[in-house]
């Protein structure tokens, strides 16, 4: 997992609202264990034509991110409780696999927000009103600082938003849960040996 400090890019919106885990990246594409190639699945079915294949190579033009003004963004406009659903580390996977480096929304499901900053995807809640500007003002330049959590709008003006502590330590660091526990491999060693000399 690489560092997450800043993000800087345009906005893509997608307004519709309860956006779930499952349009985010279809049941039938979470037999794989691995992240690579997750970004071709990427709203796959909304993202491209049916044809009645899973293989559909024409890309849906109504799609809002098919659209050439979306292309390169790296931060994400959702609509109010994206991520809902059920739980899959697809979900983020698919989204950082496909270059989307954060969510914005006033209204993140808990287990894929949680599932996205374990994973390195910035998943922001800001204010009702905050929402509806960005909502409406697609394509404006951000810049997303997480160590000193706020965004800064194209006028000079902030956004401040909130991170669970750990989840910015491991943000900033670029590390998962695991990462963490392994850096403190040898602490944790040496607690163990003192516990067992007074148990002995």
């Amino acid at each position: 997992m690489k560092p997450v400090t800043r993000i800087h890019s345009r906005t893509a919106v997608l307004a519709d609202e309860n956006i779930d885990t499952d349009r985010i990246i279809p049941a039938r594409f979470l037999t794989t264990t691995t992240r690579d190639g997750l970004g071709k699945l990427c709203f796959h079915d909304w993202r491209y034509q049916a044809d009645g294949s899973d293989n559909s190579a024409k890309e849906n033009p109504d799609f809002p991110l098919n659209r050439p003004e979306a292309a390169g963004c790296a931060i994400l406009v959702a609509g109010r409780n994206f991520g809902c659903g059920s739980s899959r580390e697809h979900a983020p996977w698919a989204l950082l696999d496909y270059g989307i480096q954060a969510v914005l929304c006033s209204e993140i499901a808990d287990i894929f927000r949680n599932n996205a900053l374990k994973n390195g995807l910035l998943a922001i809640v800001v204010s009702e009103a905050e929402h509806r500007w960005l909502l409406e003002h697609p394509g404006v330049e951000l810049a997303i600082d997480v160590r000193e959590q706020h965004i800064s709008l194209p006028d000079g003006g902030r956004i401040r938003f909130q991170l669970e502590p750990f989840a910015r330590h491991c943000l900033l660091e670029g590390v998962d849960q695991l990462g963490f526990l392994l850096q403190r491999a040898e602490a944790i060693t040496r607690y163990e040996l003192q516990h067992e000399e007074h148990a002995a």
